[in-house]
């Protein structure tokens, strides 16, 4: 008797709609992607990259030596948190 090790679980799905879609891509050959990627509208995506950059000089000029200071520190304590 196989153990449950043993079965192919790429074949079995539980979701019989997903059942159905692996069978029908192996009778048909073709694969049945996602839904539609989505396309952004470059007009929006420049107007946007427009306000991003100037709001960041617009911070980096209001803050104090001593705001910039306390912000690269929370940085820096944070970025070297990660690799321990």
């Amino acid at each position: 008797m196989p153990s449950r090790a043993s079965k192919d679980k790429k074949k079995r799905h539980g979701d019989p709609i997903l059942s159905a879609k692996s069978v029908m891509e192996q009778v048909t050959g073709e694969k049945w992607g996602g839904p539609p990627e989505r396309v952004k509208n470059p007009a929006a995506v420049a107007l946007s990259k427009l306000g991003a950059s100037k709001g960041g000089i617009a911070r980096a000029a209001s803050l104090t030596a001593k705001q910039r200071s306390k912000i690269a520190k929370r940085a820096a304590k944070k970025r070297w948190s990660k690799v321990a």
